[in-house]
């Protein structure tokens, strides 16, 4: 039987901010190693586990349309073509988008066993999770569904609890599951763990794709009419496919472990031991906690100098950062934010984006370098009636076709050559020659060439929003 990796990329972090936010949340970024946690996990389920006659199939992405030409890039450079990247019109949590994702594996005429997992966790293990996987897909061939335990080192309440039972015929360590319990108050929490009986959850599971419809099915028939309805209403555009919008949108929100795990019929659930050096990086000192640590149990990421200063991490990106008697902290450096906050109310990073966003504050949801299709670009100054962009345009990509009705913008190209149209002539720019755009004037950014095209932008005008942008023909099918 097939092995049907499924990979759900819905989450925000906001507890990571500023690394995280909601136009590039967590799994985009790199915070353990060179791959991001969305590389690393499309890299984890790879054709090392075709034992037995299984076959790994391409993986089916399920994401979120604000962000689809970031995931689809970052899948191209980690080498993973995937079998199709499914847009979600909107959010309705972990449910409906395997759903979905269950919905798109029949579509091949098998029922392969689904190996789903969160985009945004990290694990250390990937020999020790790979031999779980191995371990798990026999029970879920069977019929059964299967998750993955961890064992809990602290009465943890952020986490679900799963109850083992009774231990499974073989050796691959495998319960059944005697109860499910999803996010327990700290009582409970340390009750469950002095018994020694319980599991945190991983929120990675297994089951063939039939097993997963009809049990959601007997649960929550309504998730399922809605997806199936918005499936049938799919179109390919490009690299994605889209899920019919109207239909989607009555569909309820809810998520694996309410929608189905806490409901299983006795005997139909499993939990497999996972040791693996599993985190959901839910906080700063999740990151704090896995990295590496210096004699004074400080974790450094970039330019960063510390003196007496023990149990922090320490994030720079963009400028030195250096802490003199700090203690038990964590300090993320970004260009246009920089958080300092104790250890005991990481949690309470999530409060300073809820304030941001009430306040319409831009640092709530994108970074000051904000990623398009076609590039990026980097925000580097503005003031009174101006602003100045650093624009990078790839090899061979194009901006819209578009115009401003309340700015003009001036552009020198610092390396590379582009192709620029304005109005109704079309010509070369080359490095260190620059040409300017009048207000209301249609105009086209293009990188003929080989290399990057760099770009210093002069903006000036009464209003330089990014909404003052009419789209006359896009490339990349934005309005």
């Amino acid at each position: 039987m097939n092995l049907q990796p499924v990979i759900l990329c819905g989450g925000a972090g906001t507890r990571l901010w500023p690394l995280s936010r909601e136009q590039y949340p967590k799994q985009l970024l790199a915070l353990a190693g060179d791959d991001t946690l969305l590389q690393a996990t499309a890299r984890r389920v790879d054709k090392s586990l075709a034992a037995a006659g299984r076959k790994v199939l391409a993986p089916i992405v399920v994401a979120n349309e604000d962000y689809r030409f970031l995931t689809a890039e970052q899948l191209r450079q980690a080498g993973v073509l995937p079998a199709a990247i499914v847009l979600e019109p909107a959010g309705r949590n972990t449910a409906p988008a395997l759903t979905l994702a269950a919905l798109v594996a029949l579509q091949a005429g098998d029922d392969p066993v689904l190996v789903v997992m969160p985009a945004d966790h990290i694990i250390t293990g990937v020999d020790a999770f790979r031999a779980a996987v191995t371990r798990g897909a026999s029970h879920a061939e069977s019929g059964k569904v299967v998750t993955f335990g961890i064992r809990p080192t602290h009465p943890e309440t952020g986490y679900g609890y799963i109850q083992a039972g009774k231990a499974l015929p073989g050796k691959d360590g495998g319960r059944e599951i005697s109860a499910f319990t999803e996010k327990p108050d700290s009582t409970a929490a340390g009750r469950y763990v002095a018994s020694g009986e319980y599991f945190w959850n991983s929120g990675i599971f297994m089951m063939r794709a039939s097993v997963w419809l009809k049990r959601l099915e007997a649960q929550r028939p309504e998730i399922v009419q809605a997806c199936r309805a918005a499936f049938e209403a799919r179109s390919p555009d490009r690299d994605f496919l889209r899920i019919g919008k109207d239909a989607f949108a009555g569909c309820p929100a809810d998520s694996i472990d309410y929608a189905v795990m806490e409901k299983l019929p006795a005997g139909l659930g499993v939990v497999i031991p996972l040791e693996a050096g599993w985190s959901d990086v839910g906080a700063w000192d999740a990151l704090w906690q896995l990295g590496e640590k210096d004699a004074d149990s400080n974790v450094s990421q970039g330019d960063v100098v510390t003196v007496a200063t023990r149990d922090t991490l320490a994030i720079s990106q963009s400028r030195l950062v250096a802490l003199v008697g700090i203690e038990s902290a964590v300090v993320v450096e970004t260009p246009d934010a920089v958080l300092v906050a104790s250890k005991d109310n990481l949690q309470q990073v999530k409060e300073v984006v809820a304030r941001l966003k009430r306040e319409k504050r831009p640092e709530a949801d994108a970074h000051r370098k904000v990623h398009r299709p076609w590039g990026y670009y980097d925000s580097i100054d503005a003031g009174n009636r101006f602003q100045v962009k650093r624009i990078v345009v790839n090899p061979g990509a194009a901006l819209s076709l578009q115009m401003h009705h309340h700015r003009a913008e001036h552009w020198v190209v610092v390396r590379g050559t582009a192709r620029v149209t304005r109005g109704d002539e079309t010509f070369l720019v080359s490095e260190n020659e620059s040409t300017y755009i009048p207000i209301g004037t249609r105009h086209r950014l293009e990188n003929p060439g080989m290399v990057p095209l760099e770009i210093i932008e002069v903006q000036s005008g009464a209003y330089l929003g990014e909404d003052d942008i009419i789209r006359f023909d896009d490339a990349y099918g934005r309005g």
